[in-house]
């Protein structure tokens, strides 16, 4: 064999070897990707658009009336985590996926434990039927006549998608910071408590309407399973079959804006 063959030989020989160790190296070495499991706890403080809250009997025909621009607040309670139920402030909580091929993206499933009350003793324009007379006039909305509170939770049930991406991590990797944005969809499961002309009824929890919105919020991770969300998040909820007093109903819908903060933990799957 010559000396070109022989040196054009050796390297192909060598190229071969290399190769092949460089693809068992890379085997070795591909990690396949996993997907991440996690779960949040947290609290919120909300704010509430002007309502139009409507008040139908469905059997007797006594009244059918509405309530227009109406005000209304929300109760955190906040001072009640550590030495109550820690369930009794507006709480939420998320349990949701990342996917394993796709790590900006996920899906979410929230509950938004919010409480939603009617501003007492406010002046507001009624216009329908109640009894036997037609109103249309400025009215003081006393407890005597209308109290109307989503006090057990306005509740807002929604599966999101999750669009999560990194903008800084330390040099050990220790602590990352991401921004996420989730819009959602969903169901409201109020427990409402209204009163009418001096009757008072606490109603069951009731699926009565839908809710969508659109959260965005600062990721914060700390190691591998310790994790931590605030943000901001615009809701639209529509009650299109309140439970009221006796045989009567209530619909009305509004704007929120919630403020979340929430600790939580994850997994490697």
């Amino acid at each position: 064999m010559n000396k070109p063959k022989t040196l054009i030989f050796f390297f192909a020989l060598t190229a071969l070897n290399f190769y092949s160790f460089s693809s068992n190296a890379d085997e070795k070495n591909d990690v396949k990707p996993k997907g991440r499991l996690y779960i949040f706890w947290g609290y919120n403080k909300d704010w509430f658009s002007r309502s139009d809250i409507h008040f139908e009997s469905k059997n007797s025909n006594d009244f059918n009336f509405t309530l227009y621009d109406l005000t209304a607040h929300d109760k955190p309670r906040l001072d009640k985590i550590f030495n109550k139920n820690i369930s009794i402030p507006q709480f939420i909580y998320r349990v949701g996926y990342t996917f394993a091929r796709h790590p900006k993206l996920g899906i979410e499933i929230g509950f938004d434990h919010a409480k939603y009350i009617m501003d007492r003793n406010q002046l507001a324009h009624v216009k329908g039927k109640i009894h036997e007379n037609y109103i249309d006039k400025d009215t003081v909305v006393s407890e005597n006549f209308v109290r109307f509170e989503h006090t057990n939770g306005a509740n807002f049930l929604m599966l999101s998608v999750v669009y999560k991406n990194e903008f800084y991590r330390s040099a050990s990797g220790s602590n990352i910071f991401s921004y996420a944005v989730k819009p959602g969809a969903g169901i409201v499961i109020p427990q409402s408590e209204v009163a009418l002309f001096g009757v008072d009824q606490n109603n069951n929890y009731h699926i009565a309407g839908y809710v969508s919105g659109l959260d965005l919020s600062l990721h914060y991770q700390f190691r591998k399973h310790l994790i931590a969300e605030t943000g901001f998040k615009g809701v639209y909820a529509n009650y299109l079959d309140v439970l009221s007093v006796g045989d009567s109903k209530a619909n009305h819908h509004f704007f929120c804006l919630e403020w979340l903060f929430s600790v939580g933990y994850q997994i490697e799957l």
